[in-house]
């Protein structure tokens, strides 16, 4: 592979929301997670977890949770009932429609560990950081292998239940979930020039 075809894989991905009812080999879900395994991380902890739900049954049980989670947080805006509705069922599709849901989970149990906050803190966010690099990884080699995949943040909202559902392990903090399959859409996308966000000194 030369730079011109690293280029193309990267500007060519897209966030895919819809997927053809085809699934995903065990195999593939294998290398595009050993893909993400071999992505910088802070003092090269590794700290990323990922959590694999491609049974039905599982995926029903997290849609069904999530979105018991959003309706009640809408209410509690004040949304009208049936607004309320229509994002609960997009939200519940979201999951159950999808072949494959990836949890994306940061470990921080082989971090540093620091008395002072501002260290603590800091710790964290390297590995929220390395999390992210491994989804990156994890999104580019999905691309390649022919996958559509949307990253979603709707778990930060509910991450207690998606603990409880998939019973994961007490150090597992969810930072967020891919939804993947075969795409069944194209998806667009567009960038805002490099001058609008870079500074050059």
């Amino acid at each position: 592979m030369n730079v011109s075809d690293l280029f193309a894989i990267i500007q060519s991905r897209r966030s895919i929301r819809q997927y053809q009812a085809r699934p995903v080999s065990n195999n593939v879900l294998r290398r595009i997670l050993d893909a993400a395994r071999w992505a910088p991380s802070a003092h090269n902890v590794q700290p990323w977890r990922f959590a694999v739900v491609a049974g039905s049954e599982w995926r029903e049980r997290l849609a069904v949770a999530m979105s018991e989670h959003l309706r009640a947080d809408l209410a509690a805006d004040g949304l009208p009932a049936g607004r309320i509705e229509q994002h609960v069922e997009r939200a519940y599709r979201r999951v159950v429609d999808a072949p494959v849901v990836i949890m994306l989970c940061l470990s921080m149990a082989d971090m540093p560990q620091y008395d002072e906050d501002h260290l603590q803190h800091a710790e964290w966010i390297m590995g929220v950081q390395s999390v992210a690099a491994a989804v990156q990884n994890l999104l580019l080699a999905a691309h390649v292998e022919g996958l559509g995949v949307c990253w979603r943040c709707a778990p930060l909202y509910c991450p207690d239940e998606i603990r409880d559902v998939l019973s994961l392990p007490e150090d597992w903090e969810v930072q967020g979930m891919l939804t993947l399959g075969y795409p069944a859409e194209e998806g667009a996308s567009d960038r805002q020039s490099l001058e609008a966000k870079v500074l050059w000194y």
